[in-house]
């Protein structure tokens, strides 16, 4: 398998936090987002966009970057929060929430995508498709993804129905289907549509 290396830098000389969310697109449980910073001298070639990467792969590159990164936050934000402020704002605002966690305060901040909200004090540059370009974001990525993944298989055990251990909330013919049966559970996302014909 042939992957792209990722630019390990956007600047030459500001300290830069990597972030990236997951859980947009999903109908339950939380938004997750992740902010990494890492060292100059942190290398990883197998790094990529989580989405691209197996399982077995992503795992491994969780507590590699965990424990070769600089520092690393991780913040969620629960589906009441989602219905009242938006998925984006939600997002967001996770983002902010796993930069605040930071002890080393960046001085340009990196975000997958392309909307973000200021973060007090300190530049932001969006990058779209930034988690397969940027080998901080794609670790904010890895880190996120695999965070919400292990909460989505846990909150399965208590309603099996709805296959989140497979589907991890998304809107798969299985989450629907078991939707249209049992109705929504307390982590499913009210201002989302949770109604299938």
């Amino acid at each position: 398998m042939h992957i792209m290396k990722l630019i390990k830098n956007w600047t030459k000389n500001y300290i830069e936090a990597g972030c990236d969310e997951v859980g947009r697109g999903c109908l339950c449980g939380p938004v997750v987002a992740a902010a990494v910073i890492l060292r100059e001298n942190f290398e990883q070639n197998l790094i990529n966009d989580s989405k691209k990467l197996t399982v077995k792969i992503r795992n491994e590159l969780d507590t590699y970057i965990k424990e070769n990164a600089l520092e690393y936050a991780i913040a969620e934000l629960p589906p009441e929060f989602i219905d009242k402020h938006n998925i984006l704002n939600a997002s967001i605002h996770a983002m902010h929430l796993a930069i605040d966690q930071l002890k080393t305060r960046p001085e340009l901040i990196l975000v997958d995508g392309n909307r973000f909200h200021p973060y007090p004090f300190i530049p932001h540059q969006c990058i779209i498709k930034g988690d397969s370009k940027v080998l901080s974001i794609a670790a904010a990525s890895i880190l996120a993804k695999n965070y919400r993944d292990r909460l989505m298989i846990k909150l399965h055990e208590e309603f099996p129905q709805y296959g989140w251990n497979k589907n991890f909330g998304y809107a798969t013919k299985q989450h629907r289907d078991a939707l249209n049966q049992y109705g929504p559970t307390k982590y499913h996302r009210q201002s989302f549509r949770l109604k299938y014909d």
